[in-house]
């Protein structure tokens, strides 16, 4: 309903049944899949069609829920348990909308409001509307104060610490496929979430950078900003996430020596990795982000690079293997370089001589090689001498 008074795309329908019970809906067909409350599939379409529903909070976190699907729940009932305003309206058959908190006036004011006080015992709701706020951001979006209050208390209590990965991962997920997906950190911030659910990136802020390149000095804004280009760039989730986590390691640099951030290429790869496997994100995203960590400096300086430093760069990101994930490695540090005041629409010459070295070192052909008479460890060592030879024409070139 949400979606569609925007003018949002739609991605699929939510149908409520009141009145009903199980045994109805199997009657008339509806497969039952839904275990800790009814959820059918319709005989025909295969929709998911819901009974009506209150729940009773008995547990701690997302899961501690006793629910109740008596045909006499009303579907205002069923509504004051959703999380937001703009989410609790629906349509009847006849095409009335049923608004019985505020929400399509929410829509108006681009608001995004709890229904009730209720909100405060789902920990997941934090992130949802983080995550609200990222997708609907560039529309003028924006939390309410009391609601963010809410999500202050929450935090503070210790409720997020019920958050299971999986939950965190899928909430994180889709906040970086969102238009705005640097919003859902700053929301996450704005609520004191941060610090609970991503300690490494909370602790950036307030860490300076050098002013000469990084006019916004602030780590932990260049961060977003990063993110920000990161989305503007393309659609990839593990280059947006690899954006997000390149300079972890500068959150470790003791104080006296800022605002300088030698070594944190190496320092911030533990960090990556932690969060990784605290979140249990993919091993596609993991790899990524531990060599944008590592070796995103190493483009910024790419024109400074010996020949065989290049080539050493492509065989540690595994290029020849996966010029795949090595293009989305450049295209992470276009980001890292634009996401800084006043450098938002600077070229990145560096990511395409990289490019271009890559691209001719790689039609070095192995065979060729072994043709010649090289044998074991010649061969790779012919391989490596050839393609040095070549970046070292690029590089005169230049």
């Amino acid at each position: 309903m949400r979606d569609l008074l925007l003018g949002y795309p739609i991605k699929d329908h939510d149908y409520l049944v009141t009145g009903a019970t199980i045994e109805q809906m199997q009657a008339l067909g509806y497969q039952q899949v839904g275990k800790s409350f009814p959820v059918f599939l319709h005989p025909e379409t295969n929709q998911e069609y819901a009974l009506a529903r209150t729940e009773v909070k008995q547990g701690q976190g997302y899961t501690g829920f006793v629910c109740d699907f008596a045909p006499s729940i009303t579907i205002e009932q069923d509504l004051l348990r959703r999380d937001l305003t703009v989410n609790a309206m629906a349509q009847n058959d006849n095409g009335d909308l049923i608004d019985p908190y505020g929400g399509y006036q929410d829509l108006q004011d681009k608001t995004l409001r709890h229904v009730s006080g209720s909100f405060v015992e789902d920990p997941l709701r934090v992130l949802r509307v983080a995550r609200f706020a990222a997708r609907y951001h560039h529309l003028g979006f924006r939390v309410a104060d009391e609601t963010l209050t809410l999500m202050n208390e929450m935090a503070d209590s210790g409720e997020l610490d019920s958050l299971v990965a999986e939950r965190v991962w899928q909430e994180t997920q889709s906040a970086l496929a969102e238009r705005s997906p640097e919003v859902f950190f700053q929301t996450l911030r704005k609520a004191n979430a941060l610090k609970v659910i991503f300690p490494e990136i909370d602790v950036l802020y307030g860490v300076p950078n050098p002013p000469k390149w990084h006019p916004e000095i602030d780590t932990g804004i260049h961060t977003m900003m990063v993110m920000q280009q990161a989305a503007t760039l393309t659609d990839s989730l593990p280059i947006r996430f690899a954006a997000l986590l390149h300079d972890l390691g500068k959150g470790l640099t003791p104080k006296e020596q800022w605002p300088k951030h030698h070594g944190h290429e190496n320092t911030g790869l533990a960090l990556v990795k932690g969060l990784c496997e605290r979140i249990k994100a993919p091993n596609e995203y993991k790899e990524l982000a531990l060599i944008v960590c590592q070796y995103h400096t190493h483009t910024h300086k790419a024109f400074e690079l010996k020949p065989s430093t290049v080539i050493k760069l492509f065989d540690n990101v595994d290029a020849w293997r996966k010029p795949e994930r090595f293009e989305a490695f450049l295209v992470a540090c276009t980001a890292d370089l634009r996401g800084r005041t006043g450098f938002e629409q600077h070229l990145y010459p560096q990511a395409d001589y990289l490019r271009n070295c890559f691209n001719l070192a790689n039609k070095v052909e192995v065979k060729h090689i072994v043709q010649q008479g090289f044998k074991g460890k010649a061969i790779k060592d012919e391989l490596t001498r050839q393609r040095v030879d070549i970046v070292e024409q690029v590089k005169k070139a230049q």
